[in-house]
């Protein structure tokens, strides 16, 4: 084993790259105090107590046509994690706005995705978080994933997943333990299914490693998990406010959120997948039945007529950062 000098390191680094860094576009980090665009810089210390202990909070924007899509939902949502556990970031969230903004200009891509850790720092490799002396803040822009339908017109295959929900008093912060989110996806890989969901104690539906589930009834009900055990997902909530439309004009008969339990899944009309990459995402089986008739419902596909719309034409939600 050799010592490697503080002269050779970005050498060594340099000759590490991996053919994934290509969708590595830009990184801050407040301990820089500045952007890297060269992934093999993109490097966080190993005493931030984000790395050793999950203890940070985070959110995912997406830009899309070059602005940032919900910006300030997500931040308001990242507000309020980082409040639950106690971070505080002194320059405030609209300093994070504006890193945001600056990162994804210097990312120089019209479609990425971002994502911002606010992190508890560096400061020892113990479990208290007072450790830490101040918090430290990474801000990265990403290669984005296509919208699932898009490249599953089909729609999409769903289990029950086998691992615990967390408890309510954290399945509303998104914090950086992610370690049950993990092993869902896991799940999902292995058993050769599209997306798994989660059941809380009592036996309702809860929500996916990343993402929210909701159904269609076979009375025209838009229906999803109370809040209380779940994250309020930023797309989730958008949609929501979307189908208000669509009740308007009798396309839906109520927009509801309450607990459902799993053969109201099962009996549903339409089951539905949401977050902020994957957008809306009919199931088309689940178990291994069919859902409804098997395949893309109306509901499913109005909603993401409307989602397309705001996300890529409605100036209030966007946030420009490139033309």
């Amino acid at each position: 084993m050799k010592q490697i000098e503080l002269d050779d390191y970005v050498a060594v680094l340099a000759a590490q790259r991996k053919p994934y860094h290509a969708s590595y576009f830009a990184m801050y980090s407040s301990l820089l105090g500045g952007v890297v665009t060269d992934p093999i810089l993109m490097q966080l210390p190993l005493d931030d107590h984000l790395v050793h202990r999950g203890d940070g909070v985070f959110e995912t924007c997406k830009c899309v046509t070059g602005a940032i899509y919900n910006l300030d939902a997500h931040l308001a949502r990242l507000e309020r994690s980082a409040s639950a556990i106690g971070i505080h970031w002194n320059a405030g969230i609209g300093n994070i706005r504006d890193l945001s903004i600056q990162t994804a200009r210097l990312a120089r891509r019209p479609e990425c995705c971002i994502r911002i850790i606010l992190a508890r720092g560096p400061g020892g490799f113990g479990v208290s978080p007072y450790e830490s002396p101040v918090p430290a803040l990474y801000i990265v822009a990403y290669k984005a994933p296509e919208p699932f339908m898009k490249t599953h017109p089909e729609g999409a295959t769903l289990r029950r997943s086998t691992i615990p929900c967390k408890p309510s008093e954290f399945a509303g912060i998104k914090n950086c333990n992610y370690l049950p989110n993990v092993l869902m996806k896991r799940e999902c890989v292995d058993w050769g299914v599209d997306f798994v969901v989660g059941y809380d104690a009592s036996g309702f539906l809860a929500e996916g490693p990343t993402e929210n589930m909701g159904i269609v009834t076979r009375q025209s009900e838009l229906v999803f998990p109370r809040l209380e055990n779940i994250l309020a997902g930023t797309t989730m909530l958008r949609v929501v406010e979307l189908a208000e439309t669509m009740k308007a004009d009798g396309q839906l008969k109520d927009i509801q959120f309450r607990d459902i339990a799993e053969q109201e899944v099962r009996s549903a009309a339409e089951v539905l997948v949401l977050n902020t990459t994957t957008y809306v995402a009919a199931v088309r089986s689940y178990e291994g039945q069919p859902i409804g008739d098997g395949k893309p419902g109306r509901v499913w596909r109005r909603l993401s007529e409307l989602l397309d719309l705001d996300v890529r034409c409605n100036p209030a939600m966007r946030t420009m950062v490139c033309s």
